[in-house]
């Protein structure tokens, strides 16, 4: 019995260190586990924290995005009337263009007036000249004349002079 009872204390003690060894690596792995725990809290709270500062960052970037599009928006509704304005503005050019050839051929026809006119002017100037020179020449013959005239005239009144004294 001394010997059972030895046998059980053994057993009893061997099965207390194994029990020992198995709480020990319960242990460990209770604090490994701890440890991963702690660990992968904190890396879940960095990871968090990453999220919200991201999902942040899309918010702005959402907002920069709508903005970017109204400013598209807004550009292509410039381009639009800049595009509707050049269209205007050729279809005016076509006409300015068109309205500058007519005037062209009006000044060219004005000039070839205005030379002709300027011709006739010239000769009109030439012929007054030549009219005032016959003008004068009939006028100095017309004074000769008249004093031709008027010493007839005088010889005349003489004549009658003496006829009558007579």
């Amino acid at each position: 019995m001394a010997d059972d009872s030895l046998k059980k204390q053994n057993d009893m003690v061997n099965m207390s260190a194994k029990q020992s060894e198995i709480n020990d690596g319960l242990e460990r792995q209770l604090k490994d586990a701890q440890f991963t725990r702690t660990d992968s809290e904190n890396k879940f709270e960095l990871l968090a924290q990453k999220l919200k500062i991201k999902e942040e960052e899309a918010g702005r970037s959402k907002e920069r995005l709508e903005g970017v599009e109204c400013k598209f928006m807004d550009i292509e509704d410039e381009l639009k009337l800049v595009g509707q304005n050049q269209q205007i503005l050729e279809v005016l050019e076509e006409k300015f263009l068109e309205r500058e050839e007519e005037l062209q051929k009006q000044i060219k026809e004005l000039i070839t007036k205005l030379g002709s006119a300027n011709a006739r002017s010239e000769n009109a100037e030439m012929d007054i000249g030549r009219l005032n020179i016959r003008f004068d020449k009939v006028e100095e013959d017309l004074i000769v004349e008249k004093t031709k005239i008027q010493k007839v005239s005088d010889e005349l009144n003489k004549c009658f002079d003496n006829m009558m004294g007579l």
